[in-house]
């Protein structure tokens, strides 16, 4: 059962925490790992997700949290809506304002545990805005992870979108294609080889950016520990 948002958190209430546990020593870690700093407190998720939990699941603050620009507000906005409340029509919204990796990362990883969110797939990573199109391959990722009765043949449905944007060299696309495999192949040892076949191929690709994608993939599926955890080794 869902719990109730606290009635004492208030958008000012909860802005008015978030400027208290900003720091500028934060703002500027953020920063070194391209997270948009434009309108942003300096708060860690180690302190965002604590705080999310105490606040509870609240369709309507998120919507209030989100409205305030504020970028946590948007993470703690996403970390409190339910996952069935993520529909395709709140994360296009969502994502229209995105201009950071994490943002998209964290919203995508809600709306993977949806279960027909896999219908978003192709309009997202077809889509040539940067961050929607990671989120299309964050999508990916996420539900290899949490679409637990989600068929192999789902993902292996999304070996060809990967081979074909493997070459977009944008640095928060190219790195969410690269992830995408990777948790592909590390969902199921009948999916490891084919996507370790991708790997390979993008690998000795004349394309700069699909041979980082093929590189990346095969040190990851070949590692000791993804074969053992597989079963392979």
């Amino acid at each position: 059962m869902v719990k109730a948002a606290e009635t004492s958190w208030t958008v000012a209430h909860i802005l008015k925490h978030l400027e208290q546990s900003g720091s500028e020593e934060n703002r500027a870690g953020m920063a070194r790992f391209g997270i948009d700093m434009t309108r942003a407190f300096g708060v860690p998720m180690s302190v965002l997700r604590p705080f999310a939990r105490k606040i509870h699941k609240s369709n309507d603050l998120a919507l209030d949290l989100w409205a305030s620009e504020i970028h946590e507000a948007r993470l703690l906005a996403i970390l409190i809506t339910p996952p069935k409340e993520m529909t395709d029509e709140l994360a296009r919204s969502w994502l229209d304002d995105t201009h950071s990796w994490d943002l998209c990362d964290q919203l995508t990883n809600v709306l993977a545990r949806r279960t027909d969110s896999d219908k978003l797939v192709s309009e997202l990573a077809s889509d040539t805005r940067e961050f929607v199109r990671r989120a299309g391959f964050a999508l990916i990722a996420w539900r290899a992870v949490h679409a637990k009765s989600s068929p192999d043949s789902e993902f292996l449905g999304y070996l060809d979108l990967i081979r074909k944007m493997s070459t977009d060299d944008r640095n928060f696309v190219w790195k969410a294609v690269h992830w995408a495999l990777r948790q592909i192949g590390k969902r199921s040892i009948e999916l490891h080889g084919p996507a370790l076949a991708l790997g390979e191929d993008l690998a000795a690709s004349s394309d700069k950016t699909a041979r980082k994608v093929g590189r990346e993939t095969v040190k990851e599926l070949s590692s000791d520990k993804v074969l053992a955890r597989l079963g392979t080794k």
